[in-house]
């Protein structure tokens, strides 16, 4: 048998177990072959002297199994009957807790969604202000009070240019808080998914 069809049978007989930890195995094996060889055994003997390829594979998976067994025993865990008297017991509190828990953060979301309608509604309060600064503009101008015309150009110009800053500012912090609103959801929800997983 040589060196490559030694790792190949072993690597079929621990195909169940994770990519990783086959790769282990087999630079182990592959490192103890070549350091018997470079001892001065030819391939035929080192190999023969570690083993049968099979009964190594069926030894590192009977290790495995127990971890496995643990690992279901731990995934299947029931709730015993004193914690489901304890939580009915203690419902009052830890119930009124997180409703409380929720409750401010639903206010703080409720806050800050509210903060960014309100830019939004300053930013479109200048749109407002522009249109009303040159429409009287025009009006002023048709009545020959030039000055007055002037000034309110001058307003709704300025009106506009703070509604052209007031919607990047508005664009941004609304990015911003969606972004916050995802992250802190799939924070929420997170060790539910772990549960399920």
């Amino acid at each position: 048998m040589t060196k490559n069809e030694f790792l190949e049978a072993l690597r079929r007989g621990l195909s169940s177990l994770p990519e990783e930890e086959i790769s282990e195995h087999i630079s182990f094996y592959s490192e103890m072959i070549d350091d018997r060889i470079e001892e001065g055994l030819p391939m035929d003997e080192a190999i023969e002297g570690i083993g049968n390829p099979e009964s190594i594979a069926f030894q590192i998976m009977s290790e495995h199994a127990p971890l496995e067994e643990k690992k279901k025993e731990k995934t299947r865990r029931k709730i015993g009957a004193l914690e489901i008297v304890l939580l009915v017991l203690g419902s009052p509190l830890w119930l009124s807790l997180l409703i409380a828990v929720f409750s401010v953060i639903f206010s703080l979301y409720v806050v800050l969604w509210s903060v960014i309608a309100s830019f939004w509604a300053v930013a479109a309060s200048f749109v407002g202000v522009a249109i009303v600064g040159f429409i009287t503009s025009g009006v002023f101008t048709f009545f020959g009070n030039v000055q007055a015309a002037l000034a309110m150009f001058g307003i709704g110009i300025l009106s506009l240019g703070l509604f052209i800053l007031g919607i990047i500012g508005c664009i941004g912090a609304t990015k911003g808080a969606a972004f916050l609103t995802k992250k802190s959801v799939l924070l929420m929800i997170s060790p539910f998914r772990r549960k399920e997983n």
